[in-house]
């Protein structure tokens, strides 16, 4: 049975996800703020955390950088912060999804067990290598490196990566990379592929990298190889 945190001030809002993960057969653990929370991460680790930001004590954010200090564990950020900023650093911080207040919980478990299903798959993989260029993908450790440097990706920023090289020099479209990445139609705009696009461009810039992901204009990206 996966383990899965709540953390979230608003009891309305822990209650309501704590029914839906309950219901889909998920053990909880919920907490009203971030202040206990990485105490009791050290001693009885998740599965996945389900975090809101704006809260009293230590808030979502700052928990999550503390979480990525110790562990991989799949994060969710819920929150009512929906500013293209908001996202983009959340994502930055290692969070694998973000979803914005209100939000429908039906959404939320089918995005967390999307989550599980790519970690499980990746737990069973044999060891493979993606060369491209100066860069070398070791899927089955989700790692990337460029003349032997790794490159700390977040778990989003190398699901994009990995896909765009799996499918090298074929041009794939915002919609198409959100549905694949995510595993289900997401509701919203496309901006948050271009914001893992501009992050992933200057993490290979700042390690001087020949790898290349072109804009195919009015269609997506492909990365060149």
């Amino acid at each position: 049975m996966k383990h899965i945190y709540i953390v979230d001030d608003e009891k309305n809002i822990r209650d309501l996800i704590k029914m839906y993960l309950i219901k889909d057969g998920f053990k909880t653990t919920v907490f009203e703020d971030g202040t206990d929370v990485f105490e009791k991460f050290q001693e009885d680790e998740p599965d996945l955390v389900v975090l809101d930001i704006m809260m009293p004590g230590i808030d979502g954010l700052d928990l999550c950088k503390l979480i990525r200090s110790k562990s991989d564990v799949p994060i969710i950020f819920v929150s009512a912060k929906d500013e293209e900023i908001d996202r983009i650093l959340g994502l930055e911080l290692g969070a694998d999804d973000y979803l914005v207040k209100p939000f429908s919980p039906r959404e939320l478990v089918v995005r967390i067990k999307n989550i599980f299903k790519r970690v499980d798959k990746e737990s069973t993989q044999e060891v493979e290598l993606i060369e491209i260029k100066d860069i070398k993908i070791y899927r089955n450790r989700r790692s990337i490196q460029a003349d032997m440097e790794e490159i700390k990706f977040t778990n989003k920023e190398y699901d994009l990566f990995e896909y765009l090289a799996l499918n090298k020099n074929i041009p794939c479209t915002r919609e198409m990379l959100i549905e694949d990445i995510w595993g289900y139609n997401y509701i919203g705009d496309t901006r948050m592929i271009d914001d893992l696009i501009k992050r992933i461009r200057r993490k290979l810039k700042d390690v001087n990298s020949k790898l290349t992901i072109s804009t195919v204009w009015g269609y997506g990206y492909r990365m060149d190889g």
